[in-house]
């Protein structure tokens, strides 16, 4: 489906530039019949015509617009002698970038290249009213990658068949998740779905219904919580700290204080013992002598 675009401006480069700002792809992606050259006015105050220009811009022309926004976003980054090479598939291309320092464009688990190749598909599918997929390279970077994730799911799936445990992997886009998918189908006793929201998305590998190992890693963790309890009862019958607080607790133990024996008081007028067949006689201090009856207690 062609997209044509008619603009009216001073300039035919003027019109030009209008026309592909519009359509939201470079200006080499799009063909342009000029209808009215320009004419400039009499004396500056009289006459004069605007240039007209009819911009067309056909479905074919998708992957040439993708590679026109492609060399201008990599010039503004101010990357200098690369190569770009667009290979057409069915409904769609692989771009395929070569040159020098070219490693900060892919980013952090290819992060930069995913976002740069999301945004050079938006302006490929404005060339087309149909869906065109593009896809970005990088030194095969795409191809390296790929058997890096392969070899990953094999190797958790494979712990995954002989353990009956699940294994989660990091998060990733979604052609990496199916790359994921895509390998553990081909492997017995084990299974992979994907969980949680973007951008934590992420693939679990876990056993399938009819992997043996599934019931036996499930048994083992039963056990394991049987044990830890028995541990803990154990140390209670033994009569350790623990035990002796939980008897504590308990409301029917009740605390019974020793018996005592109950000494006599002896008065600090008479502190010596006397016979028994003699009568005690109180003797007065000095101080109690002098004291005044007001306050004084006579033991």
């Amino acid at each position: 489906m062609k997209k044509e675009l008619i603009k009216e401006a001073p300039s035919v480069e003027e019109a030009k530039r209008l026309i592909a700002a519009e359509l939201g792809v470079a200006q080499d992606a799009i063909t342009y019949e000029v209808m009215q050259e320009p004419e400039k006015k009499v004396l500056g105050l009289f006459g004069g015509t605007a240039a007209i220009v009819k911009g067309t811009l056909a479905g074919g022309n998708a992957a040439a617009a993708a590679k026109a926004y492609l060399e201008q976003v990599l010039t503004g980054m101010g990357v200098e002698d690369f190569t770009i090479t667009v290979t057409e598939q069915e409904n769609g291309c692989v771009i395929s970038l070569e040159g020098e320092n070219l490693g900060f464009i892919i980013g952090r688990r290819g992060e930069t290249l995913d976002a740069l190749q999301y945004l050079t598909s938006l302006v490929a599918n404005r060339a087309d009213s149909a869906y065109y997929r593009v896809t970005l390279d990088i030194g095969n970077y795409r191809e390296k990658r790929e058997q890096a994730l392969v070899a990953l799911a094999r190797r958790l799936g494979g712990q995954t068949a002989r353990t009956g445990r699940r294994n989660s992997l990091e998060p990733m886009n979604p052609y990496e998740r199916r790359i994921i998918h895509t390998a553990v189908q081909d492997m017995e006793g084990v299974i992979s779905w994907s969980v949680g929201s973007d951008p934590n998305r992420h693939v679990v590998i876990g056993p399938s219904d009819d992997n043996p190992n599934k019931d036996r890693a499930n048994e083992r963790s039963g056990r394991g919580g049987r044990g830890r309890g028995d541990r803990g009862g154990d140390r209670s019958r033994r009569g350790g700290r623990g035990g002796e607080r939980r008897e504590r607790r308990d409301s029917n133990y009740q605390v019974t204080a020793p018996e005592r024996p109950v000494r006599e008081f002896i008065s600090r007028s008479n502190p010596l013992p006397v016979a028994e067949d003699f009568a005690p006689t109180r003797t007065n201090s000095e101080k109690e002598d002098r004291a005044s009856l007001y306050g004084r207690i006579d033991l």
